[in-house]
């Protein structure tokens, strides 16, 4: 990876369009429903339904569903083993498609964002990957305010973006070939 000189950098950084809260929310959307509850039902079926008490989940949803304030009084017996293979899957498929497409999953590419170094502007490293993916956890607490942070930041870096050091922006080279 080469590093910008800090010309290149303030002249690189001025055309870049920093991908914002939303558009981000929806790539993340995208995401779960086309990478983590596919892992979720192959690691559901080799559990032999031993990960979670899906009984439970479903009386839960339907006492909410009714307004039964008593829809989280039961919580679902969870086997950590298999929660923990489900994670560990999640975090090397998402890895391996942020290595192999250049900064994007699934649902990144389909709202036209990736993940870039933040100083260099080109693709992540797997040391920023997986820094960026157990950041998830710090953004996560307390009350998501490290994913929060993106609505009053100009560059529009999440607490996992500043720990591993990446921005998350437009693809140009895909409006480019689409122009």
């Amino acid at each position: 990876m080469s590093k910008l000189s800090d010309e290149e950098y303030s002249s690189s950084t001025s055309s870049v369009k920093y991908a914002g809260f939303f558009i981000r929310l929806v790539a993340s959307f995208f995401d779960t429903l086309f990478l983590a509850v596919p892992l979720g039902i192959v690691v559901y079926f080799l559990s032999g339904g031993e990960w979670f008490d899906i009984g439970t989940y479903w009386h839960n949803m339907q006492l909410a569903a009714a307004g039964d304030p008593r829809a989280l009084s039961t919580q679902p017996k969870t086997d950590m083993r298999w929660e923990m293979l489900f994670e560990i899957s999640v975090l090397i498929v998402t890895v391996v498609f942020w290595d192999k497409w250049g900064g994007t999953t699934p649902g990144k590419r389909m709202v036209g964002i990736k993940i870039v170094d933040a100083k260099t502007l080109e693709d992540i490293t797997n040391k920023q990957a997986i820094t960026r993916s157990f950041g998830y956890i710090a953004s996560t607490l307390p009350f998501g305010i490290g994913f929060l942070m993106i609505l009053f930041r100009k560059d529009k870096r999440a607490l996992h973006d500043l720990l591993a050091d990446t921005v998350v922006i437009y693809d140009n080279e895909k409006e480019t070939k689409e122009n």
